[in-house]
């Protein structure tokens, strides 16, 4: 499965910012040795349910230390008996672009 997820906290930094508080949460994603990737909006992580959903759980934590309240978006694309997926869509949608 790949989840795609955001963060976003909100009540413990006076200014609003929210980058150090994902920052906190992208650490946890990436020491959990999934594959994974962060973009402006989301970040990516691939597994099993149960290990993704932990690793989500350790971000949104991580994420929201400090902070009254942090919102959580999720996306999920549960595909059994699929893995290298997280590139491998990517990779087609390259191949369409190049035959085009």
């Amino acid at each position: 499965m790949i989840v795609a997820f955001s963060v976003s906290p909100s009540g413990g930094d006076p200014d609003g910012g929210v980058s150090e508080a994902v920052a906190r949460a992208v650490k946890v994603v990436r020491e959990s040795g999934l594959p994974n990737s962060t973009n402006a909006m989301f970040t990516n992580i691939e597994g099993e349910w149960d290990e993704v959903m932990d690793v989500v759980k350790r971000a949104v934590e991580a994420a929201g230390a400090g902070s009254a309240r942090v919102g959580l978006v999720l996306k999920a694309d549960i595909r059994p008996g699929f893995e290298g997926q997280l590139e491998a869509k990517v990779d087609r949608v390259e191949a369409h672009l190049r035959e085009s």
